[in-house]
Order: structure tokens, then C-alpha cells, then sequence
């Protein structure tokens, strides 16, 4: 098994869906799963560097799990539902505290998920359609829901972050840029979204190895949560 060269790790309340990306950007398919248990990894090529992306369980039983997870980290994904609020408030008040661990130079993205069932993808789609005439507008926004939480929100956050980490606005990637919306189930921005993690990603992994082996939990100790049963729900 290929030692990976670094580290990005999904963190998140359960159901939020942090599963469920994994799985698209990586099988490229959306499927209903269970919870996640513990963590489970892949090993993702991107260049000429292995990146092993950690999916990690947000029930509270599992919660001490995390800081493991992300120890080394070169990046982290906040993962929230953009039709639930308090999953935004969840990742504050539970699970950065979790990412002290992380590389001193590790980045963070926020993403609010399951934007399909909003009633602004909706009408995103019909605009779609209204530019093919050929294709008939049906209309489903009456089918969706109002979003909860909207880029601003996640771009306050992102903020806090910084002060937490004691980290300045202009040494870092602008919130503007790590601030994402994303459906794991019709896939977009998904690819998007992990894409352009790792070419942030990439800079970090070159300055871990001229510091030295970086601290990364070791897969090979791991092999059973590789196929770990997980859910859109993670």
C-alpha cells in the first residue's frame, strides 16, 4: 500500500453528508449508506502525490476519534447541510476544537451540502432549461425548501476560524475561495470542491517534506476501515 504524501480530512455532524461526497467524487456515484463508523479512507493519485482523504464519523460516541484523524492534516473540510442550521453551529461549538492536531499550515474549506433540495437549485435548474426550448420547464420548486444557511454564514465561520487559529486574513486562502456549496447526490460542484483542496494542498505536502516524514495516522494499521459500511449521513 502506497504511504500517502498528505492528509484531508472530512469533519461534520452526521447526516450532513460527508459520506456521500466522498463516494461521488471517488466512485462516482450517490448511494444511501449508513452511518460511518470510526473513519475510513481512500487513496487518491493527484499528480505525483498519494493524498488519503478520511472520512470520519460525526455521531457523539465517535467524536474523540477525530483529533486522530486529523493529526497532520494538510487540509480540512467542514462539512455542514445547508438546510440545517445548527449542523453549521455544530461545527464551531464540537469539531474545530478537533483540528488542533492538524498541520500548523493546514487549510480549512467549509461546505454546505444537499443544495439539491433547496428551492434555489430548483430554480437554478429551470434557468437551465428555459435556455433549451427544446427541452420542456417543468417546475418543481414547490417541491423544496427554503436554505437555512447561505454563503455568508459560512464565510462568518470561516472567519472564526482564523481567529481561533490566531491566523491573519492575508497569509491565508480568502473566505471567498473556501467557502463551497456542493450536492453529493446530482454531483455538483463536488469534483469542484475536492479539485481544488488538492491543488491547495499540494504547496503543504512540498514544505512537509522538506521539514521532514510528516505525523499521519498510519493506513496500514487501518486496512479494515478501508471498506468501513458509512453513509450519506456520516
Amino acid at each position: 500500500m502506497k504511504k500517502p504524501d498528505g492528509k484531508v480530512v472530512l469533519l461534520g455532524d452526521m447526516n450532513v453528508g460527508k459520506t456521500s461526497l466522498l463516494h461521488r467524487y471517488m466512485e462516482r456515484r450517490f448511494q444511501d449508506t449508513i452511518s460511518t463508523v470510526g473513519g475510513a479512507f481512500y487513496l487518491k493519485q493527484w499528480g505525483p502525490y498519494n493524498i488519503s482523504i478520511w472520512d470520519t464519523a460525526g455521531r457523539e460516541q465517535f467524536h474523540g476519534l477525530g483529533s486522530m484523524y486529523c493529526r497532520g492534516a494538510a487540509a480540512v473540510i467542514l462539512t455542514y447541510d445547508v438546510n440545517n442550521l445548527q449542523s453549521l453551529i455544530e461545527l464551531e461549538d464540537r469539531f474545530l476544537a478537533l483540528t488542533d492536531t492538524a498541520s500548523t499550515d493546514c487549510i480549512f474549506a467549509i461546505v454546505g451540502n444537499k443544495v439539491d433540495l433547496t428551492n434555489e437549485y430548483a430554480l437554478l435548474l429551470e434557468r437551465a432549461d428555459e435556455s433549451r426550448p427544446e427541452k420542456p420547464v417543468t417546475s418543481c420548486i414547490s417541491t423544496k425548501v427554503q436554505k437555512q444557511v447561505h454563503l455568508d454564514d459560512a464565510v462568518a465561520l470561516y472567519k472564526k476560524i482564523l481567529k481561533y487559529k490566531m491566523l491573519d486574513e492575508k497569509d491565508v486562502p480568502a473566505a471567498e475561495k473556501m467557502c463551497f456549496e456542493t450536492s453529493a447526490k446530482t454531483g455538483y460542484k463536488v469534483d469542484y470542491l475536492f479539485e481544488t483542496i488538492f491543488d491547495m494542498v499540494v504547496p503543504i505536502i512540498l514544505r512537509q517534506q522538506a521539514e521532514g516524514p510528516p505525523q499521519t495516522v498510519d493506513i496500514t494499521n487501518y486496512k479494515s476501515a478501508k471498506r468501513t459500511k458509512s453513509g450519506c449521513c456520516a
